[in-house]
């Protein structure tokens, strides 16, 4: 049998270009692979996980806007709010009240850096947030930037062994080339693959993460206006 007779249409569907790799070539896809899994794993969280984040922010601002006072908002979030946003305020709201129990506002001072002190709390509330939410985009970003280079190096083992069996064969035929060069090009083609949706949901991440920061540093700025309103109105 010649090797051209050899070489049929099924020879280039994907499990039996796979499978007639070679053995780097069939680790750089299995590689690829893996990261692309990967990837679509962090996706798919980070998806439900910032619907649910700011769909919880809309019905807690709903809550606080409703024109109950703070702390019958902070007392229905509960103990243990698993949002940041309620645990801001439950947190705002018990400096105010060991500073009033303290009496550690009667003062110009006392009013500033109990303010300063509640700024800085909610600072750290929101820096802890946003470190959580973005876990997790700097393997979308290796992927995305990692993924081509590897598939090209594929791609490259993959043209070497076509000019090997060139000179093995001393034949130019494409049927000798042409399953190896289908190897290199489906290692190119898997690391793409991996690499644009890493890319796009990376920056679609980056943005909504960055978003949802200036939202909690909003109602951060917010609070702390309420506090100094209450402060002011004691005086």
């Amino acid at each position: 049998m010649s090797p051209a007779d050899a070489v049929t249409p099924e020879s280039f569907d994907f499990l039996s270009i796979f499978l007639r790799a070679d053995w780097m070539v069939k680790l750089v896809m299995t590689g690829l692979g893996l990261a692309s899994l990967w990837s679509w794993t962090i996706i798919f969280d980070k998806l439900f996980r910032f619907a649910a984040l700011n769909r919880q922010a809309d019905q807690f601002e709903d809550a606080v806007a409703s024109g109950q006072s703070l702390e019958d908002v902070a007392a229905s979030a509960g103990e243990n709010p698993r949002h940041v946003l309620p645990r801001m305020l439950q947190g705002a709201l018990k400096e105010w009240r060991d500073a009033r129990t303290k009496g550690a506002a009667s003062s110009e001072g006392q009013i500033a850096f109990l303010i300063q002190r509640i700024d800085r709390a909610l600072d750290a509330a929101i820096a802890r947030e946003s470190a959580r939410v973005e876990a997790g985009l700097g393997a979308l970003a290796i992927v995305a930037t990692a993924s081509p280079f590897v598939g090209l190096f594929g791609t490259v083992w993959g043209i070497m062994r076509s000019f090997q069996a060139i000179a093995v064969q001393k034949n130019t035929s494409l049927a000798i080339v042409a399953p190896s060069i289908a190897e290199a090009l489906f290692a190119t083609a898997i690391g793409l693959v991996a690499a644009i949706p890493a890319y796009i949901f990376y920056n679609a991440f980056s943005t909504a993460a960055g978003k949802y920061a200036a939202r909690l540093e909003s109602f951060a700025d917010d609070l702390s206006t309420a506090i100094q309103r209450r402060l002011a109105d004691r005086g």
